[in-house]
């Protein structure tokens, strides 16, 4: 970990919990949100959805209560559109009502995830296409918190990277991907859904794209492999932000 993410993790340990000890913040212990991809329609005999289900499960097993941890997803959920399926980029997947004026998977998603007014939210992907064994991390472009998340994008990928062998593709903005019309409102450039500070309202926000689900295919579906990225992304997030 270079000084400067170092310094920045400081930063933003102060700028979200405070500096002055009392005994409001004493008890206060950090929330943090998962939201595992509920994607079964990315790849060929591939089920997003369930490898990354099994990432966020071991994650939050390897929780030791530091911080508390909860999943948003909207796998199992009736009565809304898009629930095992649909684009992170594609407002027909993400803000729009369906034909019977029902919200979407993510929609729900966001709603539950602000409900519990999280301090850290973590979402979890598989990319595709790359022809890649690789790791990515995506923040939201022009956001407040645009440094901090960028510093625990990076740490998050380096740890997974050191434990699985995955390849570091490092940190990108989420209008770098270039895909489909879901654009902030705020910046009118295109973006992930779950990412935006206009829906999430959670201050630090990074969505991992972990492997390739045609070059990490076999490594993906492995549960031993589900189970060490899982506690390589928790032990990130407990060194930062436990209390």
């Amino acid at each position: 970990m270079s000084y400067v993410s170092r310094w920045l993790l400081l930063v933003l340990a102060v700028v979200l919990f405070g500096c002055a000890p009392s005994a409001r913040m004493a008890e206060r212990v950090p929330i943090v949100v998962y939201q595992p991809s509920h994607q079964t329609d990315t790849g060929r005999d591939f089920n997003e959805a369930e490898v990354c289900n099994g990432i966020v499960e071991a994650a939050m097993a390897a929780s030791t209560a530091v911080v508390r941890v909860y999943k948003v997803w909207s796998y199992d959920v009736q009565d809304v559109h898009h629930a095992r399926q649909g684009s992170n980029t594609m407002i027909a997947h993400t803000s729009a009502l369906d034909s019977l004026g029902r919200i979407s998977g993510y929609a729900y998603e966001l709603q539950e995830t602000n409900k519990l007014r999280p301090d850290v939210f973590i979402s979890v992907h598989n990319n595709g296409g790359t022809r890649r064994h690789a790791c990515w991390g995506f923040i939201h472009e022009g956001d407040e918190y645009e440094a901090q998340n960028r510093a625990l994008a990076e740490e998050l990928v380096a740890e997974i990277c050191r434990v699985s062998g995955l390849e570091n593709r490092g940190v990108h903005f989420d209008s770098s991907t270039g895909r489909n019309n879901y654009r902030c409102r705020v910046t009118g450039k295109l973006a992930f859904y779950s990412l935006d500070e206009n829906i999430n309202y959670t201050p630090i926000r990074v969505l991992l794209e972990v492997g390739d689900n045609g070059a990490s295919y076999d490594f993906l579906r492995d549960p031993e492999n589900q189970k060490k990225i899982g506690a390589a992304i928790q032990r990130v997030i407990e060194r930062t932000f436990g209390r």
